[in-house]
């Protein structure tokens, strides 16, 4: 049997498990919905701008990076494996065997986040390293940031970023709720990954390994990544999955995801801002 294009296979799979009026309605319900996600303002936050200028310091990266790593970095990978379990569901509606297409699809998206690299090794087998797994390769910039594991162990979260990751871990439960919300998780890394590098790398980072060489498109000349092509894959998951009674709560879902993670970049953005007002107040002192 034929073994090339592995990610084309599945998503021809999903679709012909669909009834095709069905596949056509949700799939113009997705495209619209993420034409719709465009031009949430979380698309051009400014704090975009503000991170590709350098503008946080040292001490404001370690905050930044705390609250990321508790919005969404320490449970990405768990709502993942959560999303593939929750598969099973798929049963209920479609033939038997069903779900594993869409968890073929899944997975490609662990094995990135994983360490392992398409090809395989001196010994004809998989190739790949637990330490090269994109949750680890986040904490090593941690480390170069100089925050302790005690500091680690220690932080107290924002509001705010207590709310985005509540958000996501509320929806386990559901298919098609999680899989909506790690598509959009998908576009924010998209959107967001390379301005943080940014800022890494005008603080004296390296970013030409690790984290940060992982995340961003795939058409990304400063990156090996495949986020756009992840979230498109979760959008296609999305389509074999849902029924039009479902369209109006998945858009409500995204829009108040996407919502939420306003609020995260306009805390970040108060950082500088707060900065700036003790500036002033020290220069009058």
């Amino acid at each position: 049997m034929e073994m090339n294009n592995p990610r084309q296979k599945a998503r021809l799979a999903m679709k012909d498990s669909v009834p095709t009026s069905l596949w056509s309605d949700n799939e113009s319900f997705i495209t619209n919905l993420r034409s719709s996600l465009k031009y949430h303002p979380v698309a051009t936050h400014p704090i975009i701008a503000t991170l590709n200028q350098g503008a946080f310091d040292r001490e404001q990266m370690k905050r930044i990076h705390l609250e990321y790593r508790h919005a969404i970095v320490q449970i990405f990978t768990d709502a993942l494996l959560i999303a593939q379990y929750q598969t099973h569901k798929l049963e209920q509606q479609l033939k038997p065997g069903s779900k594993m297409y869409a968890r073929f699809l899944l997975t490609l998206n662990n094995l990135d986040e994983f360490g392992f690299q398409p090809g395989f090794d001196q010994y004809g087998y998989y190739q790949g390293n637990p330490h090269k797994a994109h949750y680890p390769l986040f904490e090593r910039v941690l480390d170069e940031l100089g925050i302790s594991l005690e500091e680690r162990q220690r932080y107290i979260p924002s509001k705010i970023a207590s709310q985005v990751r509540k958000c996501l871990e509320d929806s386990y439960h559901d298919l098609s709720s999680i899989t909506s919300l790690l598509a959009v998780a998908e576009q924010e890394v998209v959107l967001f990954s390379a301005p943080l590098r940014e800022n890494i790398k005008a603080i004296g980072i390296n970013v030409t390994t690790g984290y940060y060489v992982c995340h961003g498109t795939s058409d990304d000349m400063q990156a090996e990544a495949n986020d756009d092509t992840h979230e498109d894959d979760l959008w296609y998951v999305l389509m074999q999955a849902i029924s039009p009674a479902q369209y109006d709560d998945i858009t409500k879902l995204c829009q108040k995801y996407c919502d939420l993670w306003v609020e995260f970049w306009d805390a970040q953005m108060n950082l500088l801002i707060g900065s700036s007002s003790r500036h002033k107040t020290t220069m009058l002192a």
